[in-house]
């Protein structure tokens, strides 16, 4: 069973900083894309940004310049160093995985359940 667990989410006023993990736990055998998504009460979830398996990023336009994607392959975790913050960013913030548990499986795509991150004006 693979388990996605977000952290690092709060309150902040605009202008400052936040950095958000998210960490796979279970039996993985390769990951392919990591990414962040985040949804606004009452919006639809959008894709925030990406990384590939080979480091490639793709970011969305309203926070390109701002947010930065890494990820550490080694403890399978993902990062979204999230800077110069704005009232807009406010949203809850989910990681997706997109992985295989063993080489008899398929990819699929994997969930966290969820950070608050809460921008004041």
């Amino acid at each position: 069973q693979v388990q996605l667990v977000e952290s690092g989410g709060g309150l902040v006023q605009a202008g400052g900083s936040l950095r958000l993990s998210c960490a796979a736990s279970g039996t993985i055998l390769s990951i392919r894309t990591m990414a962040w998504y985040r949804q606004a009460p009452g919006k639809q979830r959008e894709l925030v940004a990406n990384i590939a398996s080979d480091g490639t990023t793709v970011k969305a336009d309203s926070v390109k310049g701002r947010f930065t994607v890494s990820r550490d392959n080694a403890k399978n975790t993902v990062y979204l160093q999230m800077n110069s913050l704005k009232p807009e960013d406010t949203a809850v913030y989910y990681c997706n995985y997109n992985l295989k548990t063993d080489r008899f499986s398929t990819y699929a795509f994997y969930w966290g359940q969820g950070t608050q991150v809460t921008v004041s004006s």
